[in-house]
Formats: C-alpha cells, sequence, structure tokens
C-alpha cells in the first residue's frame, strides 16, 4: 500500500540538450523578458561578454561579481547595476554562486529569472536562497525565487574543470541522499533521488577520464537536475546544516565542502533511515557511508576539511552552531556526535556507521 504523501511539481520550464543555449533569446521574450543584466562570476565573465553579445539588444549590461554564498553587499551592488541598466530580468550564468544572486535579486524586486546552467550544482531548479551576511548564512524558501527558465546545454560544461565537475556532482548527490530520508519525502521525489544518483555515479568516473566526452558531461548534467529538483522538492536536514554552517561562518568552497561532508552524513543517518536509504546503499555497495567515501576517494575529490582550510581549533565552534537551533533530522542532532563527525571529516577518515 502506498503511503499518503504531498507533492509540488516544480514550475520552473527546464530547456536540454547540447545547443540549447541557441534558445536563449527565444525564452527570455517568451517570459516577457525586453532587458536582461547578464549575471556571472569574474572567473566566467569572457563567457558572459559573448553571451551577451549574442542577445544583441536583449543584453542591458553585465555585472560579473558573483560571490560564492551570496554576500549581501554583492547582492545590493548588483541591485544597483540592474536598476541602472533598466534591466527587467536576470540572466545567471553559471553554477551556485551565479544563481544565488539570481535568486537574491528576483527575491527583493521579483524579477524575472532565466539560467544558463554550466555546472551541476542542482540549485537553478529549487525555490531557495542561502545568503550570508556577518558571517552567518541564513535561508529563505518561496516561490518567488525559482528561476522561471533553466538552460541546460551539455557543450557549456565541456570546459568544466574535472575537479570542479567532481565536486559539484557529489554536491548534487548530496541533495539527492537527503532527499531520500526527508520528513517530507514521497515516491516522486525519492524516484528522482535515486536515478539522479544513478546518473551521477554513471558519469563522473567517465568525466575524470574523458573530460571532452560530451555523452557522460549530458548524463551529469540530467542527473543534477534531477538531484536539484528533489532538493527544492523536500526539506533538508544535517547534510545541508552542516555545510551552510562550515560555509557561512569559516568560509568554506560551497562544492568542495559538500563533498568531504556527504560521507560523514550519510554515516549519521544510515542507521536512523535504513529502508529510506537502501535504494542509495545498493547503489553504492551496501555501506552507504563507506561506499560514498569510496566512490568519492576513486575519482579524486576533496576527502578532508582540513585540506579546504578548515581549522582543528573551530570544529568546537562549528558543532556548537550546527546543533544550536533545533531542526528535523532522522537520528537525533547530538552535539558530542556531532563534534566527532566533523572531527572524523577534517582527519579525511573513512566514516563508520552507528
Amino acid at each position: 500500500m502506498v503511503a499518503p504523501f504531498r507533492y509540488t511539481a516544480s514550475a520552473a520550464q527546464v530547456i536540454f540538450g547540447s545547443g540549447s543555449l541557441n534558445r536563449l533569446a527565444e525564452a527570455i521574450a517568451g517570459q516577457g523578458g525586453k532587458r536582461a543584466l547578464i549575471l556571472s562570476t569574474p572567473h566566467q565573465k569572457a563567457e558572459a561578454e559573448r553571451i551577451a553579445a549574442s542577445l544583441g539588444p536583449l543584453a542591458a549590461g553585465l555585472f560579473h561579481d558573483a560571490t560564492m554564498h551570496t554576500p549581501v553587499d554583492v547582492t545590493e551592488r548588483a541591485m544597483a547595476a540592474y536598476n541602472a541598466a533598466g534591466a527587467d530580468c536576470v540572466v545567471a550564468i553559471g553554477g551556485g554562486s551565479t544563481i544565488g544572486l539570481g535568486k537574491a535579486i528576483a527575491y527583493r524586486n521579483d524579477a524575472l529569472q532565466i539560467v544558463v546552467a554550466t555546472t551541476y550544482a542542482g540549485s537553478e531548479v529549487t525555490p531557495i536562497l542561502g545568503q550570508t551576511e556577518n558571517g552567518q548564512k541564513t535561508t529563505i524558501r518561496g516561490a518567488g525565487i525559482l528561476p522561471e527558465v533553466v538552460i541546460y546545454d551539455p557543450e557549456l560544461t565541456l570546459g568544466l574543470p574535472v575537479n570542479i565537475s567532481v565536486s559539484s556532482g557529489l554536491n548534487a548527490m548530496a541533495h539527492a541522499v537527503e532527499g531520500l530520508y526527508a520528513q517530507d519525502r514521497n515516491p516522486i521525489s525519492s524516484m528522482m533521488a535515486v536515478e539522479g544518483l544513478r546518473a551521477l555515479k554513471q558519469a563522473l568516473p567517465q568525466i575524470v577520464n574523458a573530460p571532452g566526452d560530451i555523452e557522460p558531461r549530458s548524463e551529469a548534467l540530467y542527473g543534477s537536475w534531477l538531484c536539484g529538483t528533489v532538493l527544492g522538492a523536500v526539506g533538508m536536514a544535517l547534510h545541508h546544516k552542516l555545510c551552510h554552517t562550515l560555509g557561512g561562518s569559516f568560509d568554506l568552497p560551497h562544492a568542495e565542502t559538500h563533498a568531504v561532508i556527504l560521507p560523514h552524513s550519510a554515516a549519521y543517518n544510515a542507521a536512523a533511515a535504513t529502508d529510506a536509504l537502501k535504494p542509495a546503499a545498493d547503489l553504492f555497495g551496501g555501506s552507504l557511508g563507506g561506499g560514498l567515501y569510496d566512490f568519492a576517494a576513486s575519482i579524486g575529490a576533496p576527502m578532508a576539511l582540513r585540506d579546504l582550510g578548515m581549522k582543528e581549533a573551530d570544529l568546537d565552534h562549528a558543532a556548537e552552531l550546527a546543533a544550536r537551533n533545533p531542526y528535523w533530522n532522522p537520528r537525533p542532532i547530538e552535539r558530542k556526535a556531532i563534534r566527532a563527525l566533523l572531527q572524523s571529516a577534517w582527519e579525511g577518515a573513512r566514516p563508520r556507521e552507528c
């Protein structure tokens, strides 16, 4: 018998496939946009300029200072650029940093958002905004935060460095793993989570071995879309709380932090969510935490928080922050156990399920 559930479908329009970037102008006009502010990180400025040039008069200007963890002061500068350009929509080109900036603008002025996704972040299909101010990262959820259109063109990911591809893919996988044991999970979100994990497990090793091969790039982008959709459909728990704490308060890199923490958070919750996590455990060899750790190691992922710049002396404070405000998790949040989890992740040790 199927248990009762509630499922809210995503309202985002997805345009997927090689060459789909060519439909960007059509997507803007189709949503009623006339003057788009193009957003990017400094690293992707040249790509953003090329895309802006292809849009002609639809491009109102360019803001290329999108920053990790969406600092509020950067958003305020982007808002000034948006208003000065007379823009009526934003086009975010890139991954989580740029997508977050587009969401932050839309949250403040209800701007139309279109995303051209070039990583496997998955945040482009979620109604969730994480932003940082005064060393604290806060999360806001709302329908107006969800981008209206997302373009997935695998050709745009061919130049994504292997190390970033690996971390970004594991970041997406974290959404799916947490989605499987979410308090409000449902058969649709769980089905998407398992398929997303399967696609990324298949694609990432192939990308490591042949980064210029379009087929695994397409498979990874497909998997990240599914995992991101799961993140937007259900509530998250320990894993995302830890990563937001480590990123917002200790300025650790976003995707790499997810990659390091994932095996440890999965191991922490494994015994409390055995049935829910069984499909993922089967994919990775039975012991989910250990299996994820071995998979990450096999594709050259970052394995230790200390390698990301985390100081061992800060682990006590991080555990305190992560346990400070109660939130739902399949296993109770125990400060001592969280501190042990963080120690293991800092050392890069293989997790033990308990």
